[in-house]
């Protein structure tokens, strides 16, 4: 049986490769879809365009160490093809499993410790919920992903490759999902990890680059990109969106630290500094599993003073509905500021009005930033509505950001990459 499985991977490998090997495309695209219940972003099982009610999906999340979806896993008794559940569970000493191994949520995680009772055929890992901040203890194993391949304007051979690419993924327990999204299963990491969904690219050149731009309605296919380009939008065909990029340092806190961060020198409302209780701001953090950005409240309460103080000519403002705490009529918002985020490199990251306004019904639109409180961990967090038609590019290899500012401006959107040519796939 260990003879067949080798020789199922090895030949999977091969023809993957030769299949590689064939395309002059080193990027991959994976369209993304905004849960419109909670303003978060996920993915399709199949990473593929859904067409069905009934999609599962996975949570695009900055900060997991691995992919990990509700499954069950099974070792089977001969090589069972191709067909979902067929997978095969790592061992202990595999190193691969030893580098999952070192990450963990919090103290109260599960224990890893299980050899003794299951010994070393299968590997111990602690898949973790963002957003109740829950883990589960479960296993390490393969799993079969097949995704587009693109040459920037359209999703090209990668669409009906038959067997795809052998991932490492974590199985997970059904009572890990809850707080999630009702219809995500689980969570597609793009992090500083090594197993990140990017990471696992069989083109080492491209591997620890991506892009992502979050469509700002559950209606619109917003777009990840997985390698460095080009980058086309339909309704500006002749313009790689890599032209409109400023760039700033990314910052990893320490080798174990996955999430992304950068430093700003200020934050301007209206073209005037806002004054922050600290010269410059450290761990400003982005965050997918956030849906509004959030400020320490001595850092919110600064920022509020700027922003109220900038709308102060529109009249009458209208009662706050929570979670947040300044609210207007949608008719006035032409007359709310832009806010800049000078980032560390002097460059302006330009949170727009369509991004610091949430229209909240009944006529009423509410600046979408929150308090975290005194303690928060992170001085800032920057949430998916802001993040919402920018287009950002991380690029790990020289650590560095890149951002376009709100692509509405450009006269696009991120819901303009081209999926519509697919053949669609639940």
């Amino acid at each position: 049986m260990y003879l067949v499985k080798i020789f199922f991977f090895i030949t999977l490998s091969f023809f993957h490769n030769v299949v590689s090997q064939s395309t002059p495309f080193n990027t991959s695209v994976i369209p993304i879809v905004k849960d419109a219940s909670t303003s978060l972003h996920k993915v399709s099982y199949s990473f593929r365009v859904p067409d069905s009610d009934t999609t599962a999906y996975l949570l695009v999340d900055l900060d997991a160490p691995f992919v990990w979806k509700d499954c069950v896993l099974f070792t089977p008794d001969v090589a069972c093809g191709l067909e979902e559940g067929c997978r095969f569970p790592l061992r202990c000493d595999n190193p691969i499993c030893k580098e999952a191994q070192t990450f963990k949520v919090n103290s109260t995680c599960p224990s890893l410790n299980i050899a003794a009772k299951y010994g070393c055929g299968i590997c111990a890992v602690n898949p973790s919920n963002p957003i109740s901040k829950t883990c589960k203890l479960s296993q390490l194993t393969t799993d079969l992903v097949t995704i587009y391949s693109t040459d920037g304007r359209n999703p090209t051979w990668g669409a009906n490759f038959p067997f795809g690419t052998e991932m490492v993924i974590s199985c997970a327990p059904k009572n890990l999902l809850p707080s999630l999204p009702k219809d995500v299963h689980g969570v597609a990491a793009f992090s500083w990890s090594a197993l990140a969904f990017p990471k696992q690219l069989n083109n080492p050149d491209v591997a620890d680059k991506f892009a992502l731009c979050l469509a700002t309605s559950s209606s619109a296919v917003g777009v990840a990109f997985l390698g460095d380009g080009p980058f086309y939008f339909r309704n500006l065909p002749k313009v790689d969106l890599r032209s409109f990029l400023s760039y700033t340092p990314m910052i990893r806190k320490d080798s174990k630290s996955l999430g992304f961060y950068i430093h700003l020198n200020q934050i301007l409302v209206e073209g005037a500094p806002v004054a922050l209780p600290t010269l410059k701001i450290q761990s400003v953090k982005l965050s997918t599993s956030m849906p509004y950005t959030t400020l320490r409240s001595d850092i919110y309460k600064a920022f509020m003073t700027s922003f109220s103080k900038a709308t102060a000519n529109i009249n009458p403002k209208v009662k706050a509905v929570k979670p947040f705490s300044l609210c207007v009529k949608s008719s006035a918002i032409s007359s709310v500021p832009n806010i800049d985020l000078e980032t560390e490199s002097g460059k302006i990251w330009t949170i727009s009005k369509e991004n610091s306004m949430k229209d909240v019904g009944n006529g009423f639109s509410c600046l979408a930033f929150l308090s975290g409180g005194s303690r928060a961990k992170d001085a800032i967090v920057i949430g998916t509505y802001q993040m919402e038609n920018n287009f950002l590019y991380f690029d790990l290899v020289n650590q560095k950001l890149g951002f376009s500012s709100s692509l509405l401006a450009r006269g696009t959107s991120c819901g303009s990459f081209n999926f519509t040519e697919l053949p669609r796939s639940n």
